[in-house]
Protein backbone atom coordinates (compact mmCIF):
# COMPACT_ATOMS: atom_id res chain seq x y z
CA UNK A 1 0.00 0.00 0.00
CA UNK A 2 0.97 3.62 -0.49
CA UNK A 3 0.89 5.11 2.99
CA UNK A 4 1.24 8.56 4.54
CA UNK A 5 2.82 8.68 8.01
CA UNK A 6 2.32 12.07 9.65
CA UNK A 7 4.86 12.83 12.35
CA UNK A 8 7.10 10.12 10.95
CA UNK A 9 10.27 11.96 12.01
CA UNK A 10 9.35 11.56 15.67
CA UNK A 11 10.04 8.71 18.06
CA UNK A 12 7.02 6.47 17.55
CA UNK A 13 6.21 7.59 14.01
CA UNK A 14 9.72 6.79 12.75
CA UNK A 15 9.63 3.28 14.23
CA UNK A 16 6.22 2.54 12.72
CA UNK A 17 7.36 3.94 9.36
CA UNK A 18 10.39 1.61 9.43
CA UNK A 19 8.19 -1.38 10.23
CA UNK A 20 5.79 -0.48 7.42
CA UNK A 21 8.67 -0.32 4.94
CA UNK A 22 9.98 -3.68 6.16
CA UNK A 23 6.48 -5.09 5.53
CA UNK A 24 6.65 -3.96 1.91
CA UNK A 25 4.63 -0.74 2.01
CA UNK A 26 5.47 2.45 0.09
CA UNK A 27 5.82 5.13 2.79
CA UNK A 28 5.78 8.92 2.63
CA UNK A 29 6.60 10.79 5.85
CA UNK A 30 5.11 14.25 6.44
CA UNK A 31 6.64 16.14 9.38
CA UNK A 32 7.21 19.82 10.14
CA UNK A 33 10.30 18.95 12.27
CA UNK A 34 9.06 21.10 15.15
CA UNK A 35 9.84 18.18 17.46
CA UNK A 36 10.97 15.49 15.01
CA UNK A 37 14.38 14.91 13.43
CA UNK A 38 15.05 14.55 9.70
CA UNK A 39 17.70 11.90 10.35
CA UNK A 40 15.09 9.75 12.12
CA UNK A 41 13.09 9.28 8.91
CA UNK A 42 13.83 5.64 8.07
CA UNK A 43 15.73 4.57 4.96
CA UNK A 44 13.35 3.86 2.12
CA UNK A 45 10.76 6.47 3.09
CA UNK A 46 10.08 9.58 1.05
CA UNK A 47 10.25 12.66 3.28
CA UNK A 48 8.14 15.79 2.84
CA UNK A 49 8.70 18.65 5.29
CA UNK A 50 5.44 20.42 5.99
CA UNK A 51 2.48 20.64 8.35
CA UNK A 52 -0.96 19.08 8.21
CA UNK A 53 -2.72 22.22 6.99
CA UNK A 54 -0.38 23.07 4.12
CA UNK A 55 1.31 19.78 3.24
CA UNK A 56 -1.21 16.98 3.56
CA UNK A 57 -3.45 17.72 0.58
CA UNK A 58 -0.68 17.59 -2.01
CA UNK A 59 0.75 14.33 -0.65
CA UNK A 60 -2.65 12.68 -0.37
CA UNK A 61 -3.30 13.47 -4.04
CA UNK A 62 -0.37 11.29 -5.07
CA UNK A 63 -2.12 7.95 -4.73
CA UNK A 64 -2.00 7.56 -0.95
CA UNK A 65 -4.29 4.74 0.21
CA UNK A 66 -4.20 5.14 4.00
CA UNK A 67 -2.83 7.40 6.73
CA UNK A 68 -1.09 6.64 10.02
CA UNK A 69 -1.36 9.82 12.07
CA UNK A 70 1.24 10.61 14.75
CA UNK A 71 1.77 14.36 14.30
CA UNK A 72 0.88 16.07 17.59
CA UNK A 73 2.03 18.22 20.44
CA UNK A 74 2.38 15.89 23.41
CA UNK A 75 3.74 17.62 26.52
CA UNK A 76 1.17 17.62 29.29
CA UNK A 77 2.70 20.55 31.18
CA UNK A 78 2.97 22.66 28.05
CA UNK A 79 -0.65 21.90 27.22
CA UNK A 80 -1.72 23.34 30.57
CA UNK A 81 0.34 26.48 29.98
CA UNK A 82 -0.62 26.87 26.30
CA UNK A 83 -3.97 25.14 25.75
CA UNK A 84 -4.75 27.06 22.56
CA UNK A 85 -1.59 25.65 20.95
CA UNK A 86 -2.80 22.11 21.62
CA UNK A 87 -6.33 22.69 20.42
CA UNK A 88 -5.06 24.39 17.27
CA UNK A 89 -2.29 21.93 16.45
CA UNK A 90 -3.79 18.64 17.59
CA UNK A 91 -7.50 19.06 16.90
CA UNK A 92 -7.34 21.79 14.26
CA UNK A 93 -4.51 20.13 12.36
CA UNK A 94 -6.23 16.75 12.44
CA UNK A 95 -9.52 18.18 11.17
CA UNK A 96 -7.59 19.73 8.28
CA UNK A 97 -6.03 16.32 7.59
CA UNK A 98 -9.40 14.57 7.67
CA UNK A 99 -10.90 17.08 5.25
CA UNK A 100 -7.91 16.68 2.93
CA UNK A 101 -8.36 12.91 3.11
CA UNK A 102 -12.06 13.24 2.29
CA UNK A 103 -11.28 15.44 -0.71
CA UNK A 104 -8.66 12.97 -1.96
CA UNK A 105 -10.90 9.93 -1.46
CA UNK A 106 -8.65 8.43 1.24
CA UNK A 107 -10.84 6.80 3.87
CA UNK A 108 -8.50 4.73 6.08
CA UNK A 109 -6.67 6.11 9.12
CA UNK A 110 -4.89 4.73 12.19
CA UNK A 111 -4.60 7.39 14.90
CA UNK A 112 -2.08 7.70 17.71
CA UNK A 113 -4.33 8.40 20.68
CA UNK A 114 -3.42 8.26 24.36
CA UNK A 115 -4.35 6.86 27.75
CA UNK A 116 -4.48 10.49 28.93
CA UNK A 117 -8.10 10.54 27.72
CA UNK A 118 -9.02 8.52 30.85
CA UNK A 119 -7.57 10.96 33.38
CA UNK A 120 -7.58 9.43 36.85
CA UNK A 121 -9.29 6.07 36.31
CA UNK A 122 -11.90 4.57 38.59
CA UNK A 123 -10.78 0.99 37.87
CA UNK A 124 -7.45 -0.65 37.01
CA UNK A 125 -6.63 -2.25 34.58
CA UNK A 126 -8.40 0.33 32.42
CA UNK A 127 -10.76 -1.00 29.73
CA UNK A 128 -11.87 0.95 26.68
CA UNK A 129 -15.31 1.27 28.27
CA UNK A 130 -13.90 3.34 31.16
CA UNK A 131 -15.11 6.92 31.52
CA UNK A 132 -13.05 9.43 29.57
CA UNK A 133 -12.16 12.26 31.95
CA UNK A 134 -8.96 13.95 30.70
CA UNK A 135 -7.30 16.21 33.24
CA UNK A 136 -5.30 18.36 30.81
CA UNK A 137 -5.69 19.95 27.36
CA UNK A 138 -3.38 17.37 25.77
CA UNK A 139 -5.65 14.48 26.75
CA UNK A 140 -8.76 16.52 25.94
CA UNK A 141 -7.50 17.34 22.44
CA UNK A 142 -6.82 13.67 21.72
CA UNK A 143 -10.26 12.69 22.97
CA UNK A 144 -11.81 15.31 20.70
CA UNK A 145 -10.00 13.72 17.75
CA UNK A 146 -11.34 10.31 18.73
CA UNK A 147 -14.83 11.83 18.69
CA UNK A 148 -14.19 13.38 15.28
CA UNK A 149 -13.07 10.02 13.90
CA UNK A 150 -16.31 8.44 15.08
CA UNK A 151 -18.22 11.12 13.19
CA UNK A 152 -16.12 10.79 10.01
CA UNK A 153 -16.73 7.04 10.09
CA UNK A 154 -20.48 7.62 10.49
CA UNK A 155 -20.86 10.46 7.98
CA UNK A 156 -18.17 9.78 5.38
CA UNK A 157 -17.48 6.04 5.55
CA UNK A 158 -14.00 6.32 7.06
CA UNK A 159 -12.41 3.16 8.41
CA UNK A 160 -10.61 4.42 11.52
CA UNK A 161 -8.74 2.95 14.47
CA UNK A 162 -7.56 4.83 17.56
CA UNK A 163 -4.76 3.24 19.59
CA UNK A 164 -4.63 4.50 23.16
CA UNK A 165 -1.26 3.73 24.66
CA UNK A 166 0.39 4.37 27.92
CA UNK A 167 4.17 4.68 28.45
CA UNK A 168 6.20 3.79 25.36
CA UNK A 169 9.84 2.82 25.87
CA UNK A 170 12.80 1.13 24.21
CA UNK A 171 14.29 1.62 20.77
CA UNK A 172 14.15 -0.05 17.38
CA UNK A 173 17.12 -1.27 15.32
CA UNK A 174 16.81 -0.17 11.69
CA UNK A 175 19.48 -0.80 9.04
CA UNK A 176 22.27 -0.97 11.59
CA UNK A 177 21.17 2.12 13.51
CA UNK A 178 18.71 2.81 16.29
CA UNK A 179 15.48 4.78 16.32
CA UNK A 180 14.84 5.96 19.87
CA UNK A 181 13.66 8.79 22.09
CA UNK A 182 15.06 12.29 21.54
CA UNK A 183 12.59 14.55 23.29
CA UNK A 184 13.45 18.08 24.38
CA UNK A 185 12.61 18.45 27.16
CA UNK A 186 12.64 14.78 28.11
CA UNK A 187 9.76 13.94 30.46
CA UNK A 188 9.83 10.12 30.42
CA UNK A 189 11.24 8.16 33.33
CA UNK A 190 13.42 5.56 31.56
CA UNK A 191 15.40 7.99 29.35
CA UNK A 192 15.78 10.40 32.27
CA UNK A 193 17.26 7.66 34.45
CA UNK A 194 19.57 6.54 31.63
CA UNK A 195 20.67 10.10 30.93
CA UNK A 196 21.52 10.52 34.62
CA UNK A 197 23.52 7.28 34.46
CA UNK A 198 25.39 8.30 31.32
CA UNK A 199 26.20 11.82 32.48
CA UNK A 200 26.68 11.12 36.21
CA UNK A 201 24.44 14.12 36.77
CA UNK A 202 23.29 13.39 40.29
CA UNK A 203 20.39 11.52 41.86
CA UNK A 204 17.22 10.72 39.95
CA UNK A 205 14.00 11.96 41.54
CA UNK A 206 11.41 9.34 42.48
CA UNK A 207 8.19 11.23 43.10
CA UNK A 208 6.52 9.71 46.13
CA UNK A 209 7.18 6.52 48.10
CA UNK A 210 3.91 6.32 50.04
CA UNK A 211 1.42 5.26 47.38
CA UNK A 212 -0.82 2.22 48.02
CA UNK A 213 1.36 0.00 45.81
CA UNK A 214 3.64 -2.93 46.70
CA UNK A 215 6.77 -0.75 47.05
CA UNK A 216 5.14 2.64 47.63
CA UNK A 217 6.05 4.16 44.27
CA UNK A 218 3.74 4.84 41.33
CA UNK A 219 2.95 1.97 38.96
CA UNK A 220 2.77 2.67 35.24
CA UNK A 221 2.19 0.50 32.19
CA UNK A 222 5.15 0.30 29.80
CA UNK A 223 5.16 -1.03 26.25
CA UNK A 224 8.12 -1.57 23.93
CA UNK A 225 8.00 0.70 20.90
CA UNK A 226 8.46 -2.30 18.57
CA UNK A 227 5.40 -4.01 20.09
CA UNK A 228 3.51 -0.75 19.70
CA UNK A 229 4.45 -0.55 16.04
CA UNK A 230 3.27 -4.09 15.44
CA UNK A 231 -0.16 -3.08 16.75
CA UNK A 232 -0.34 -0.28 14.17
CA UNK A 233 0.29 -2.71 11.32
CA UNK A 234 -2.44 -5.01 12.60
CA UNK A 235 -4.83 -2.09 13.04
CA UNK A 236 -4.14 -0.86 9.52
CA UNK A 237 -5.04 -4.24 8.05
CA UNK A 238 -8.22 -4.43 10.14
CA UNK A 239 -9.68 -0.96 9.43
CA UNK A 240 -13.27 -1.38 8.25
CA UNK A 241 -15.26 1.24 6.29
CA UNK A 242 -17.79 3.18 8.39
CA UNK A 243 -16.36 1.84 11.65
CA UNK A 244 -14.16 3.48 14.30
CA UNK A 245 -12.40 0.97 16.53
CA UNK A 246 -10.67 1.97 19.78
CA UNK A 247 -8.01 -0.18 21.46
CA UNK A 248 -5.84 0.21 24.54
CA UNK A 249 -2.25 -0.96 24.30
CA UNK A 250 -0.35 -2.03 27.39
CA UNK A 251 1.16 -4.91 29.31
CA UNK A 252 -1.79 -5.41 31.63
CA UNK A 253 0.46 -5.39 34.70
CA UNK A 254 2.75 -2.38 34.87
CA UNK A 255 5.98 -1.60 36.69
CA UNK A 256 6.65 0.67 39.65
CA UNK A 257 9.09 3.57 39.48
CA UNK A 258 11.43 1.67 41.79
CA UNK A 259 11.25 -1.41 39.57
CA UNK A 260 12.17 0.76 36.59
CA UNK A 261 15.13 2.18 38.53
CA UNK A 262 16.26 -1.33 39.47
CA UNK A 263 16.05 -2.48 35.83
CA UNK A 264 18.13 0.50 34.71
CA UNK A 265 20.76 -0.27 37.34
CA UNK A 266 20.91 -3.90 36.24
CA UNK A 267 21.21 -3.11 32.52
CA UNK A 268 23.81 -0.37 32.89
CA UNK A 269 25.79 -1.98 35.72
CA UNK A 270 25.78 1.41 37.45
CA UNK A 271 24.44 2.31 40.87
CA UNK A 272 22.46 5.36 39.58
CA UNK A 273 21.74 7.32 42.78
CA UNK A 274 18.12 8.25 43.48
CA UNK A 275 16.25 10.44 45.92
CA UNK A 276 12.63 10.44 46.99
CA UNK A 277 10.81 13.67 46.19
CA UNK A 278 7.30 14.83 47.05
CA UNK A 279 4.39 13.42 45.10
CA UNK A 280 3.46 15.38 42.01
CA UNK A 281 -0.08 16.78 42.15
CA UNK A 282 -2.56 14.61 40.28
CA UNK A 283 -0.32 11.56 39.93
CA UNK A 284 -2.53 8.45 40.33
CA UNK A 285 -1.06 5.48 42.17
CA UNK A 286 -1.62 3.08 39.26
CA UNK A 287 -2.21 3.47 35.53
CA UNK A 288 -2.40 0.11 33.80
CA UNK A 289 -4.19 -0.80 30.57
CA UNK A 290 -6.41 -3.71 29.80
CA UNK A 291 -5.51 -4.89 26.30
CA UNK A 292 -8.03 -7.72 26.19
CA UNK A 293 -10.03 -6.16 23.36
CA UNK A 294 -7.15 -5.88 20.89
CA UNK A 295 -5.89 -9.30 21.93
CA UNK A 296 -9.30 -10.80 21.17
CA UNK A 297 -9.97 -8.84 17.97
CA UNK A 298 -6.52 -8.66 16.37
CA UNK A 299 -4.39 -11.19 18.25
CA UNK A 300 -2.01 -8.55 19.62
CA UNK A 301 -0.25 -8.59 22.96
CA UNK A 302 2.97 -7.09 24.24
CA UNK A 303 5.93 -9.44 23.90
CA UNK A 304 8.92 -7.55 25.35
CA UNK A 305 9.43 -6.93 29.05
CA UNK A 306 10.95 -4.06 31.01
CA UNK A 307 14.50 -5.41 30.81
CA UNK A 308 14.45 -5.45 27.02
CA UNK A 309 12.96 -1.96 26.87
CA UNK A 310 15.74 -0.58 29.05
CA UNK A 311 18.49 -2.55 27.26
CA UNK A 312 17.39 -1.30 23.83
CA UNK A 313 17.09 2.28 25.06
CA UNK A 314 20.59 2.07 26.59
CA UNK A 315 22.03 0.61 23.37
CA UNK A 316 20.44 3.45 21.42
CA UNK A 317 23.04 5.90 22.57
CA UNK A 318 23.06 7.15 26.15
CA UNK A 319 26.59 5.89 26.71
Amino acid sequence: MRLLVTGGAGYIGSVVAAQLIAAGHDVTVLDDLSTGHADAVPAGARFVQGDLRTGAAAVLGEGIEAVLHFAAKSLVGESVEQPALYWSHNLGGTLALLEAMRAAGVRTIVFSSTAAVYGEPETVPIPETAKTMPTNPYGASKLAIDTALTEYARMHGFGATSLRYFNVAGAFADHGGWLGERHAPETHLIPNILQAAARDSGPVAIFGDDYPTPDGSCVRDYIHVADLGRAHLLALAACTPSQHAIYNLGSGTGYSNLEVLAACREVTGLEIPAKVADRRPGDPAMLVASSERISSDLGWQSARGLGEMVADAWACGYR
